[in-house]
């Protein structure tokens, strides 16, 4: 029920079914391509308790969500008849080139790209395995997992075929059935005829054949012409028979034309850059990585990534390894050791659990929920991550540590780096390297990362009474009253895990004693959520201000909630910003506990809780340290 909720919540955040022309999912993040983005409501997504971040770029829409993502996408897609399938539209806004590459790249590679990571893996495991002598090549247990690990790798053109014939809005299963004829086994015997010098034609031109199994680029162009094609043919035949006249039309063309034109040049064009990227990186090895694992987190960031991924599969495709991904590596480590090294400074509890949990997601490659809710927010820690990515892929760089097998970057890279003549120096400096990265990234957060005020028990998780005044240096504050009557608790104390990590903000909670909400600072009104239930502001000093009235309250979508304010409306402490039916809220079962978060707390020193026990309408709740 609550992924049906949040799918529903981010259709409507995103401008609704009619702005959406596609969607698709990542690791952690939905990605969608909208017509206007300007009709999505990009702080409403941020302050959903289930939406982590928003990020636009690469001409996507992207909403973090976590780990929970597929579920989230299941349910949208299946509530709001949506899927992938991304034709192009009148109404779809114009990308720049290098926009529609990224989302060209992503979206081709995006659904299969979890069983790429674990076909990898055991690839990996399988080296490993030879390297230390407890399985043998020639045993049937080594082949069966050698045709698990490989058998996705050998006919990936299939797969390409069938993500890029949706992704060009074409017929996926005419673009299977090109990719299918590229790799089939009669193909290679041509190829062997051809090596020994039986030169064979189609239809009087000279044909020649290439090996395309595990090639990337070729079915990639020529699903793209084959699309065309379908396009140009099915509207004009008759529509009796069109289902198999536009496929017919479509093999007849594409496959030939593949193998005597699109195939050998985008063959050449691989190959080419393929040799670019090497002859790049021979320049200085050691400098190439310190750059990779200095921007890949920032790449992340913005799903720029996925421009990578070809050059990847690319190189393993002609080359058989590839140096690129191993620089990756340290990049992963470097923020993994940042997020423990807030784990072992902080005494505060939420942000303990939150940074210990991504921690674990971080070594394993998945770095969303350290970087978006321990690093980034912080910004010392996600910097001393890039520079301990930067000096541990300089490592690698310098001894030239290369990968043997397709996969992200986590610590199943170190057994992907194994080749088969057994460990060296270049596996050595990977091990070396990703211990360079986490382990300064983990002693420079942790003697430097937070504040002095955050990493204070006292600061951090004890509520200061009015009494006590903030330090002498610290005396620059601004107040936020309290915008009802009621019990403060501490935040770590609401039953919500969103509010109580603190990730939204630092605060405190109120469990109100009546049904209305009055200002807590002079400022605007920034943001009412559609549902009446919550109201952010902006203070004239800067401070975000946002209040929450209940714990899941959005479910009552407006009942019972009577907003008294708009937006942009400038407000003065006590007016009056809601009012709610505070018993009948209660009597439909719902925790009134109500968040008071300055949104922006990191954009400040700290914020202090001034009350403990019970506060009145008006009365000090807040301090902002600036």
């Amino acid at each position: 029920m609550q992924y049906q909720e949040l799918a529903d919540e981010i259709v409507a955040g995103v401008g609704g079914k009619a702005n959406i022309i596609s969607v698709m999912h990542c690791a952690t993040r939905l990605r969608f391509k909208l017509k206007n983005s300007q009709q999505a409501q990009t702080a409403a997504l941020k302050n959903n308790p289930g939406v982590i971040m928003v990020v636009e770029s690469g001409g996507q829409y992207q909403v973090v969500i976590g780990n929970q993502v597929a579920e989230v996408y299941r349910e949208l897609t299946a509530r709001h008849a949506l899927d992938d399938r991304s034709a192009a539209t009148d109404n779809e806004a114009p990308q720049g080139l290098f926009a529609r590459f990224i989302d060209l790249v992503s979206g081709i590679f995006t659904p299969f790209i979890g069983v790429m990571i674990a076909s990898g893996i055991i690839k990996g495991l399988l080296a490993l395995a030879l390297v230390i002598g407890v399985m043998d090549a020639s045993s049937g247990s080594y082949k069966v997992l050698f045709v698990a690990s490989d058998g996705l790798f050998y006919f990936l053109p299939i797969l390409l075929g069938y993500s890029a014939g949706k992704k060009f809005g074409g017929n996926p299963f005419v673009s299977m059935a090109i990719a299918a004829a590229l790799v089939h086994p009669m193909i290679l015997e041509v190829l062997q005829q051809q090596q020994q010098g039986n030169a064979l034609t189609f239809i009087g031109i000279p044909l020649e054949v290439l090996n395309y199994s595990s090639s990337v680029i070729p079915i990639i162009f020529a699903a793209w012409v084959s699309s065309l094609i379908e396009r140009w043919v099915h509207p004009r035949s008759p529509s009796a028979v069109r289902n198999f006249t536009t496929p017919l039309c479509c093999l007849l063309i594409t496959v030939p034309l593949t193998f005597l034109a699109i195939g050998p040049a985008a063959t050449w064009l691989s190959r080419m850059l393929a040799e670019g990227y090497l002859w790049i990186y021979s320049l200085s090895p050691m400098i190439a990585g310190a750059v990779m694992g200095a921007i890949w987190q920032v790449c992340v960031i913005f799903g720029l990534h996925w421009g990578l991924v070809p050059i990847m599969l690319n190189n393993l495709a002609n080359f058989g390894h590839d140096t690129l991904l191993p620089l990756l590596m340290p990049a992963v480590l470097g923020q993994a050791g940042a997020t423990l090294g807030i784990f072992l400074r902080t005494r505060e509890a939420k942000l303990k659990a939150m940074a210990g949990s991504a921690f674990t997601a971080s070594i394993f490659g998945i770095t969303e929920p350290a970087v978006y809710g321990v690093t980034l927010p912080r910004r010392r820690p996600f910097i001393f991550g890039c520079i301990g990515g930067a000096l541990g892929a300089a490592i690698l760089g310098f001894w030239h540590t290369t990968i043997y097998s397709f996969g992200f970057p986590s610590v199943f890279t170190f057994i992907q780096v194994v080749p088969n003549s057994g460990i060296d120096a270049s596996v050595l400096a990977a091990f070396a390297g990703a211990a360079v990265a986490l382990l300064f990234a983990c002693v420079t957060t942790y003697l430097f990362g937070l504040s002095e005020v955050a990493a204070t028990p006292a600061a951090a998780v004890t509520p200061v009474p009015a009494a006590v005044a903030p330090p002498a240096s610290l005396t620059r504050r601004e107040s936020v009253v309290s915008p009802m009557a009621g019990a403060v608790i501490p935040l770590e104390q609401v039953k919500d895990e969103t509010f109580a990590s603190g990730l939204l903000g630092k605060g405190a909670a109120i469990i109100p004693q009546q049904g209305r909400v009055v200002s807590p600072i002079n400022g605007v009104v920034s943001s009412i959520f559609r549902t009446g239930h919550a109201i952010g502001l902006t203070s004239e000093q800067g401070a975000e201000v946002l209040i929450h009235v209940g714990l899941d309250t959005v479910k009552l979508d407006g009942q019972f909630f009577h907003p008294r304010v708009a937006n942009d409306q400038p407000v003065k402490v006590g007016d009056v910003l809601l009012e709610f039916d505070h018993d009948a809220i209660k009597a439909a079962g719902f925790d009134l506990t109500t968040p008071v978060l300055v949104s922006n707390s990191d954009d400040f020193v700290d914020v202090l809780t001034l009350s403990h026990t019970a506060v009145s309408e008006g009365a000090p709740l807040l301090a902002v340290l600036k």
